[in-house]
């Protein structure tokens, strides 16, 4: 009987652990961003990206960032060094990376780190590596931690000729030149990876790993080394046929998904040609490249582990002109497949950056809808001008996606699918059955007044729209949406509601401000106290340029001696006109005759103070923006929203009005301003 109960207990633990370690949860509905492209150094800043937390909220789920450790000069982080010591890089300070992932957590966002652990950088020759300390432990790599065959043996005569002695493991996957490949066959090499994952998630606050080039070495390492981490998300880049891909998956025991690298080559034969066909054929008519969200590949049994995608930075064209199968056209096209299709998305930087209110009002679609990483599908129309799928969600049609020339005349043959959002080559349909409203423009900044498109998606056919503008919940009372259309024409939180038997429910939020053309005055205020000696001067140059503004000076900039008082600080300042609401400008900070200098401060468009931070980013400082610190004219920050005074307004730091009564309900996590203080919601 104890042998008996034994084995129950040793079975449950079993169970348990395959619990704890699936590389990514079935039916889950959330979608990641890939916050950088090929040499995005300005524009992947950890401050950039936190300051799109709110932009991000609500739409993605999960952001992958660019390896955050140094990696000894200029670099995207695949040449990376650093594991425990320096996190400087040449996306931000260490300071500011903690506060992106903070912020992007207290929005609902996870942060996905880039984990390269298939070769690593050497400090000063060819095979010595940082001694480095963590949770008061030293780890070190070794000369022998490296594998006897790298670089087609040239590391092992170069080792043998200077004396040192490498591993006699030869390597447990693919070769790459250039760093070290490590031999995860090593004791040593485990121990300090298990630690620096250990150090991403439970220090940094990572929620989970994107591991580079893991055909380097052999799966079951990743099965390791996620069981010791634990992430909640793990994604592997094995680039290859999905057989491949598949035999990778099952040989981390399913504790990692991949990204489905033949639905991207899928979709981009079928765009680039104009021949929407090739979306329902394997790549290459190759039985082992279905895609793995497909059907047809292998009845569907990866859609759980495949993240999909239509560009990224390896395939897209870089700087350099070089390029690995990019997307050419239909951009929007492409990406409102992906997003209506099973599997978990991952949509690319550049083309957030370039349509950012297409693209998340296709991730509304999605999320209305239920679509799942777990959903099925099947085709209704193949041609080469319309190519249509039904999506499922636990067998219940919700949703159509419809993409080609002809997806603006498409119809679908079930009554109850709705068009909500079409464009050029592209149509999406939802289930009437979601009992839900939908309104077809995200919260956000828009030129001059314009309508909404709004949808009462209900079986119940008598179900009608109500929606308030000043922030108050809707009531069978509220103005009903005539025609389907809602007039937006000043600043406003618009709610939406749908109305059946006398009842609203499923009420829409959504935040619109209207940019006024005018022109503005701005002032823009530096601190450099904490730069340091090398920033003693009795002036400070402000180098800028921007979008409309004309506002360019040649470098190294206005030398300004003006000064000012606030908050106990001393700065330098210098206002400007800005043309109208898409108006901004640019700064690099600097002394002298341009040295030392800050790194680019980007996207000014009010008031705003920074501190010049002692810390560097390569050979360039870091800037703090503490703007909401040290604004003027608003008293401290209360906490207590329920002694508010009912009859207060509520505005936005930037003086948006999004309530009239003092409530703070509907509105997303932040600072508001209410009866002259700052609130906490």
């Amino acid at each position: 009987m104890k042998r008996f109960i034994t084995s129950i207990v040793v079975i449950f633990s079993a169970i348990c652990m395959m619990a704890q370690s699936q590389g990514w949860p079935a039916n889950y509905g959330g979608v990641m961003l890939q916050g950088f492209y090929w040499d995005s150094y300005d524009q992947s800043q950890w401050v950039k990206l936190e300051k799109q937390a709110d932009d991000f909220s609500g739409y993605f789920d999960l952001v992958w960032i660019p390896q955050s450790g140094n990696c000894g000069g200029t670099s995207m982080g695949y040449d990376d060094l650093y594991w425990f010591d320096n996190y400087n890089s040449s996306f931000g300070t260490e300071s500011q990376l903690r506060s992106m992932i903070n912020t992007f957590k207290s929005k609902g966002i996870g942060t996905i780190a880039d984990v390269v652990i298939n070769h690593r950088r050497n400090v000063s020759n060819w095979v010595d590596f940082p001694i480095e300390t963590y949770k008061g432990e030293t780890y070190e790599m070794k000369s022998t931690d490296i594998c006897w065959d790298d670089d087609g043996g040239d590391t092992f005569t170069w080792a043998n000729n200077h004396g040192y002695s490498i591993s006699t493991n030869p390597d447990t996957g693919e070769g790459w030149g250039g760093m070290r490949d490590l031999d995860h066959k090593s004791t040593n090499v485990q121990t300090i990876v298990k630690a620096y994952l250990d150090k991403l998630i439970n220090d940094f606050g990572y929620v989970g790993f994107r591991y580079d080039m893991v055909k380097g070495y052999a799966a079951t390492y990743t099965k390791m080394y996620n069981e010791s981490a634990q992430p909640q998300f793990s994604v592997g880049e094995c680039w290859d046929s999905s057989n491949t891909i598949k035999n990778w998956i099952d040989g981390t025991d399913k504790t990692s998904a991949a990204f489905d690298f033949q639905f991207k080559f899928v979709v981009k034969n079928a765009a680039n040609s104009g021949d929407w066909r090739k979306l329902g054929e394997s790549n290459e008519n190759n039985d082992s490249n279905w895609p793995l969200i497909y059907n047809d590949y292998k009845k569907g049994a990866y859609k759980q582990w495949a993240v999909t995608f239509v560009e990224n930075h390896d395939t897209e064209v870089r700087p350099d002109g070089s390029s690995k199968g990019p997307l050419e056209k239909d951009i929007l096209a492409a990406n409102a497949y992906m997003l209506a299709m099973p599997g978990t998305p991952c949509v690319f930087y550049k083309h957030y950056l370039q349509y950012p209110m297409e693209i998340r009002q296709m991730i509304e679609v999605r999320k209305l809808a239920g679509i799942t990483n777990t959903s099925t599908y099947s085709n209704h129309k193949k041609e080469m001008n319309t190519y249509a799928n039904y999506v499922r969600t636990d067998g219940t049609l919700r949703l159509a996606v419809a993409v080609g020339s002809g997806a603006s005349s498409y119809t679908p043959n079930v009554a109850y699918l709705v068009k909500v959002l079409s464009g050029t080559n592209y149509a999406l349909f939802v289930s009437k059955a979601v009992e839900k409203a939908f309104v077809d423009r995200p919260s956000g900044e828009y030129e001059g007044a314009f309508e909404v498109n709004a949808y009462a998606l209900s079986n119940n056919a008598n179900a009608e729209l109500v929606y308030t503008t000043d922030g108050s919940n809707p009531t069978a009372s509220s103005t009903k949406v005539s025609g389907g259309k809602i007039p937006v024409t000043q600043n406003c939180t618009l709610k939406v509601g749908l109305l059946k038997d006398g009842v609203v429910s499923a009420i829409v939020t959504k935040q619109y401000t209207i940019l006024s053309a005018d022109p503005k005055t701005i002032t823009v205020y530096v601190n450099k106290d904490e730069a340091g000696s090398a920033w003693d001067a009795t002036s400070m140059n402000f180098h800028s340029w921007g979008r409309k503004s004309g506002a360019a000076t040649s470098w190294p900039g206005d030398a300004i001696t003006s000064t000012t008082t606030v908050g106990g600080k001393t700065w330098y300042y210098k206002e400007y006109t800005l043309e109208g609401g898409k108006d901004i400008i640019n700064f690099v900070f600097n002394v002298g005759t341009g040295s030392p200098q800050t790194v680019n401060v980007e996207e000014v468009k009010d008031d705003a103070y920074f501190i010049i931070s002692a810390d560097q980013i390569g050979s360039n400082y870091a800037v703090n923006d503490v703007t909401a610190q040290y604004s003027t004219g608003i008293e401290a920050i209360a906490v207590d929203t329920k002694t508010m005074e009912t009859s207060s307004k509520v505005f936005t730091l930037d003086g948006r009005l999004v309530n009239t009564t003092g409530s703070l309900d509907g509105l997303r996590k932040g600072i508001y301003i209410v009866g002259g203080k700052k609130v906490i919601k």
